[in-house]
């Protein structure tokens, strides 16, 4: 998928979580070996790190599904560069993904943990 269509998920994924009460903290925190999508914080004031996918058909697995062992690894690595930044007291953290398939969303909360990445 090019930057600009990257992009223009990105967006949807954003004006979506932010309907369900997340606010926005970052986008496309990128760090050697990493990067984070969007970084949103509930409203319980969780920091939730999330990773935005999208597929045009269900020819191949679906877009969450794409979220393998190695991208979790780059997902937590970048998160911990971020959170090695953080000012004042670390907030509790999850990994969320917005998975687009041929036009649907899904939101998959606490889609996975650090330790299992």
């Amino acid at each position: 998928m090019s930057k600009s269509l990257g992009d223009v998920f990105e967006t949807h994924a954003l004006d979506f979580l932010r309907r369900q009460r997340m606010r926005f903290v970052a986008r496309n925190v990128t760090c050697r070996g990493g990067e984070i999508d969007l970084v949103m914080l509930d409203e319980c004031g969780a920091l939730v790190f999330v990773e935005v996918r999208a597929r045009k058909g269900g020819r191949y697995a679906n877009a969450a599904a794409s979220v393998d062992a190695r991208k979790r690894a780059r997902l937590v690595h970048a998160a911990q560069h971020f959170l090695a930044t953080w000012r004042g007291a670390l907030p509790a953290c999850r990994f969320d993904i917005v998975a687009f398939d041929a036009g649907r969303i899904a939101w998959l909360r606490d889609a996975f943990r650090a330790d299992e990445a």
